[in-house]
């Protein structure tokens, strides 16, 4: 026998009211506050509709208004994220309240919480920080060719909790933040990118030291990676050993992450003029000395 739309009515109401019994029935308390399968639901998906509202905001954010400014692109990044979670954190708690849950509890809870991860995230936080401090304080930037512990490379990418350095031989090296803060950076291009590279070479004691000279400025002149401005110079650095002593220094911009190519160029050349002018590269010498003195030879009588 069919069931008449009244029938069929009434069991679906009867159904409704099962559900919302069931969604509204409390799982467990927290504090005085009772939490049922209905408020978590809400919760998760406020929170989810919460966290693409804030990205959202954060894209809007950069593209149309940071964009504009004069601020680095990584900054620009910065302010983004910083905001994002700003609304995310506002926005959860306004619907923890909404959704009837007293934050007293809540606060207890995140407190003793606290302590116990803090020890945990110490690390995390303090990278966290200094990247904060990084991209506001710009001691180093995206291109720009550092030194910092063993690592040497330039800056691709600096977030919060790390910055990517690629070193010449194409190796990706994650550096945490804090490295920059707490250990001795040495940047090559902070205010600019003119950097001076000093060239040792020896020339036996028999050269003239201003032919020398003058050798060393024409190689250097014919280099085009050598700046003209701030002018080459060469230093008559010592009396060695085995040698005199000059260093070549010569200012680039363009070999900033490749200092060992221009030495390398630079070394070739000078070789090559030295052969041609027949001027002496000496090499370490050792001279010995033996110092001989007459043989003595004592004799003894044997008696019978």
């Amino acid at each position: 026998m069919e069931k008449t739309f009244n029938e069929i009515w009434a069991d679906l109401v009867i159904a409704i009211k099962r559900l919302v019994d069931i969604f509204g029935t409390s799982l467990f308390k927290l504090g005085e506050n009772d939490i049922s399968l209905a408020t978590i639901l809400y919760i998760i998906f406020s929170f989810i509709v919460l966290t693409f509202f804030a990205r959202y905001i954060k894209k809007i954010l950069i593209e149309k208004i940071l964009t504009r400014t004069q601020l680095d692109t990584g900054v620009q990044a910065s302010v983004g994220t910083v905001t994002k979670f700003a609304i995310i954190l506002v926005g959860t708690v306004v619907i923890i309240q909404s959704a009837g849950i007293d934050l007293t509890v809540l606060t207890l809870i995140a407190g003793a919480l606290g302590v116990g991860i803090g020890f945990g995230l110490q690390n995390i936080t303090d990278n966290f920080i200094s990247g904060i401090i990084i991209l506001f304080e710009k001691p180093i930037k995206v291109g720009d060719r550092i030194d910092v512990g063993d690592v040497q490379g330039n800056v691709i990418s600096i977030s919060f909790r790390a910055t990517q350095v690629l070193t010449n031989d194409n190796i990706s090296v994650i550096v945490p933040n804090s490295e920059f803060i707490s250990s001795r950076v040495i940047n090559w291009s902070h205010n600019d990118r003119n950097i001076r590279f000093k060239i040792p070479v020896g020339v036996s004691y028999n050269e003239d030291p201003e032919k020398i000279k003058k050798i060393l400025l024409e190689v250097a002149d014919a280099n085009p990676h050598v700046l003209k401005m701030p002018e080459t110079t060469v230093l008559f650095d010592a009396y060695g050993d085995s040698s005199l002593n000059f260093y070549l220094a010569v200012w680039t911009a363009t070999h900033t992450d490749r200092p060992s190519v221009l030495k390398s160029e630079l070394y070739f050349e000078i070789f090559r003029r030295f052969k041609e002018e027949n001027i002496e590269i000496p090499f370490p010498q050792r001279d010995i000395h033996i110092k001989t003195q007459p043989m003595v030879i004592e004799t003894s009588k044997i008696s019978d």
